[in-house]
């Protein structure tokens, strides 16, 4: 018969996640080591193997759970009532809370991705794609010209528009002069503006 979970396994692992990518951060992928990230996490090593038995596992579930979280929040915000503008400040604005808290599991994302096995690669794409494409329909509504025929406008747009949000966690302070609020006024407003010359 299986243990039974303990009551605290995902407040655990969420910890034990946390760790991960700090130490995954701070250290880069090869040289951090398990017992690092053990010591961090305040656990021993036989415990942080029964959760996660490799740094590739640890990995994987670091960049699954951060871009599945936000692929679920922008699903959740998505509205096809509001107008287009609207719609798109929206989705900037839970990116940009998405982010929040979350520089180490980001960092980690873009640079250790590379890391893991095709398989567990492609996972984590086709939920970068769902999250890609959904903003993507958001700015073809926006301007059509965008994404008409034989113009090949709408991706490189797009991905701009991702540049502006996923390089935020280089320079962005949340106790610096300017708040996440006002800063998806700015990115929206350099769409909404900034397309209008585009096609």
């Amino acid at each position: 018969m299986a243990r039974p979970r303990a009551n605290d396994f995902e407040d655990k692992k969420r910890s034990i996640l946390a760790s991960a990518a700090a130490v995954f951060a701070a250290q880069g992928m090869e040289k951090a080591s398990m017992a690092q990230i053990a010591q961090h996490a305040g656990v021993s090593k036989a415990l942080l193997y029964h959760y996660y038995p490799s740094k590739e596992a640890l990995i994987f579930a670091i960049i699954h759970t951060h871009l599945a979280a936000l692929d679920e929040a922008l699903a959740t915000a998505d509205d096809a009532s509001l107008s287009p503008p609207l719609r798109l400040r929206r989705l900037i604005g839970v990116i940009l809370e998405k982010y929040r808290g979350a520089d180490d599991a980001h960092k980690v994302q873009l640079n250790a991705l590379a890391a893991l096995p095709p398989e567990r690669r492609a996972e984590i794409t086709a939920i970068e794609r769902r999250i890609v494409q959904r903003v993507a329909a958001v700015l073809a509504t926006l301007h059509p010209p965008l994404a008409a025929p034989g113009r090949h406008l709408l991706t490189p747009v797009t991905m701009s528009l991702f540049g502006m949000l996923n390089w935020v966690y280089t320079w962005f302070r949340d106790d610096g002069p300017l708040s996440r609020e006002a800063y998806a006024e700015i990115v929206t407003r350099l769409m909404l503006e900034g397309v209008r010359a585009i096609g």
